[in-house]
């Protein structure tokens, strides 16, 4: 079973979003999470964004960081006019999700289209398990 953890706090983001504090905005996309013989597989919709905007990772403690930036500029071009404020908007999302020991993390894949992030974790078979089990010979 795999269990997630996002990284922004609430308080925090509801009062830079009321006292405009920040010029970035959180948003959060929803997941699905599913299980097969074979693999987990996670589904992030995240319309607008593209591959280059996602940074997947496994961090220190063995979980996987699922991290979103993008940027968006707006521009209005006037050539008799300066800017005096120019605005932009940071988008940024990072969930940590705490992965099983049955899994093959350097297998991880994922791939990014139509607007879903598709994260496939392959599992450990039964057959690689019985390899794994180790004996140590004593001297």
């Amino acid at each position: 079973m795999l269990v997630t953890r996002r990284n922004q706090d609430f308080m925090p983001t509801l009062f830079n979003e009321l006292m405009n504090w920040n010029d970035t905005t959180y948003s959060t996309p929803r997941m699905n999470i599913m299980e097969t013989k074979d693999n987990y597989k996670l589904e992030l919709c995240i319309p607008g964004l593209t591959k280059e905007d996602v940074k997947l990772s496994i961090d220190a403690e063995g979980n996987l960081v699922v991290e979103m930036v993008k940027e968006n500029k707006v521009e209005e071009k006037k050539e008799e006019m300066r800017y005096l404020r120019h605005e932009f908007s940071v988008e940024h999302f990072c969930q940590t999700v705490m992965l099983p020991e049955d899994i093959h993390k350097e297998q991880i894949s994922a791939k990014v289209e139509n607007g879903v992030l598709d994260i496939v974790i392959p599992k450990v078979t039964v057959e690689e398990k019985k390899k794994a089990v180790q004996t140590i010979e004593i001297g």
